[in-house]
């Protein structure tokens, strides 16, 4: 049976990169943001749940999820961030670990599970190791504000959204540290696969 890997991080910590070089390595990834966009088109179950519990203003006009609309009632509103996320991390959660089957049944020796909350949703009974992606404070507050063009507040607001990822380092069983150049990364990434024997 293939080892199932967590990879996690915060958010703008670089998770993308290390997931794209494991891919690079033939190695098979379940992405979870990729999933709970799936599991919330329209005709889905958790999509359907999710008008229900926040009301048509939240789609657009084609009827798909208005994310910036719904991120926005749920980032300031911690009980209806909880509503939402009882409706999709369950689906979210069925659907990865179909993949994740499909992947093993099929003879890979590893797969990988990239969720971006795999702490704060209690999710590591899913991996047999998991992988932090870390970069420090400053770092990850300047990548956040460039990629999404945030300002200083939402930024931070977003960042300690999430457990610190001081926390998750303390947790995890290998650490990448992005903070340097995307070489000095992909050897730490080339390094880990050797040592955890996953091709």
């Amino acid at each position: 049976m293939g080892t199932t890997i967590g990879l996690t991080g915060g958010i703008a910590s670089g998770k993308s990169t290390v997931s794209n070089m494991l891919k690079e390595k033939g190695i098979p990834v379940v992405d979870a943001d990729i999933i709970a966009r799936q599991v919330v088109e329209p005709g889905e179950e958790a999509y359907n749940q999710v008008v229900e519990a926040f009301g048509s203003e939240i789609l657009q006009q084609n009827k798909s999820l208005d994310r910036k609309k719904l991120g926005s009632i749920v980032f300031q509103d911690e009980d209806k961030r909880s509503v939402l996320n009882s409706i999709v991390h369950p689906a979210v959660r069925k659907r990865m670990l179909a993949e994740k089957e499909e992947y093993l049944i099929k003879g890979n020796r590893a797969v990988v599970l990239d969720i971006p909350l795999l702490y704060e949703s209690k999710l590591t009974e899913l991996v047999d190791k998991v992988m932090v992606v870390y970069v420090n404070e400053e770092t990850q507050l300047k990548r956040l504000k460039e990629r999404n063009q945030l300002t200083e507040e939402e930024a931070m607001q977003r960042i300690q959204a999430q457990l610190p990822l001081k926390q998750k380092v303390e947790w995890a069983d290998a650490v990448i540290h992005n903070n340097g150049s995307i070489q000095e990364t992909k050897e730490q990434v080339e390094e880990l696969v050797k040592k955890w024997q996953l091709v």
